[in-house]
């Protein structure tokens, strides 16, 4: 299914992809032979990703050091990118989360999650949207949201309604600009684990252990499982999916919304027995 020149003359930008899911999405993307801009806040670790991927995969990787939060910046990387060539993709990946009551949250802590989430996402997208349409190009946006965007959570509250957020504008724009060639998809992982993120939000190891349970499959994602979605949605093969959201986590979120599911873990071979109807 993944021919290697499954993405071959495309160049996609990535947010965050300095590190995590988006360095994992890069590579593979870069592997199917798309070419990679990669963009985030500290240069010297786009640099190093950028030398790691090229060395690995051999293809062309440009890095630009960018706060998505300021749309002035935003709008001079993403005029410096198309000014080389166009951009055939973009991904917003970028992020950042950590848990709190929300009673103490401050105002500074909110917007240190909406703004790069929401905000930032939107000034990316807005700022390819225009040229793309401007200039008649078919393109691809695709976004990593979660499935408490549609759920919501507790602790997580502004990423749950940045989420939100960028899956509404990922909805609407499908609608807006479908029809002009320009097609928009999100993707919505359960757990994946990246370093330091993942121990802002599950600070004892029995919290990691537990999340992996939380699912039918009983083991967290593996990056190259997600990177292949993203890869799937970029490719022109699948050019008929639009304003979709294709949710990645092992069955976590329905196992969890269903009311009885949690008997699978407390009833036993005996207690299920116990139940059967007796032979008379």
């Amino acid at each position: 299914m993944f021919r290697k020149d499954l993405l071959a003359g495309k160049r996609i930008l990535v947010t965050g992809g300095g590190t995590g899911l988006g360095k994992a999405m890069g590579r593979r993307f870069l592997e199917l032979g798309a070419e990679l801009a990669i963009c985030g806040r500290r240069e010297e670790v786009l640099k190093d990703t950028a030398a790691e991927l090229a060395r690995a995969t051999g293809g062309k990787v440009t890095t630009h050091g960018v706060d998505v939060r300021d749309a002035a910046a935003v709008e001079a990387m993403v005029e410096a990118i198309f000014a080389e060539r166009p951009l055939d993709a973009l991904v917003n990946n970028a992020a950042g989360n950590f848990i709190s009551r929300t009673e103490d949250l401050s105002p500074r802590a909110m917007d240190a999650v909406i703004n790069i989430v929401l905000h930032g996402s939107a000034y990316v997208t807005l700022a390819c949207g225009k040229r793309w349409l401007a200039a008649g190009r078919k393109a691809s946006v695709l976004s990593i949201v979660t499935t408490y965007a549609w759920t919501g959570s507790a602790y997580v509250v502004p990423s749950a309604m940045a989420k939100a957020g960028l899956l509404a504008m990922t909805r609407s724009l499908a609608v807006e600009w479908g029809g002009r060639g320009i097609r928009l998809n999100a993707i919505a992982p359960g757990p994946f684990p990246t370093p330091g993120a993942w121990e802002r939000l599950l600070p004892r190891p029995d919290m990691a252990e537990a999340i992996a349970k939380r699912n039918p499959l009983g083991r967290v994602g593996e990056h190259g499982e997600l990177a292949n979605l993203a890869s799937f949605l970029l490719a022109d093969e699948t050019a008929y999916i639009n304003g979709d959201c294709l949710t990645i986590d092992a069955g976590e979120w329905l196992m969890n919304a269903g009311q009885f599911s949690f008997l699978g873990r407390m009833m036993s071979d005996a207690d299920w027995e116990s139940l059967k109807p007796k032979k008379k």
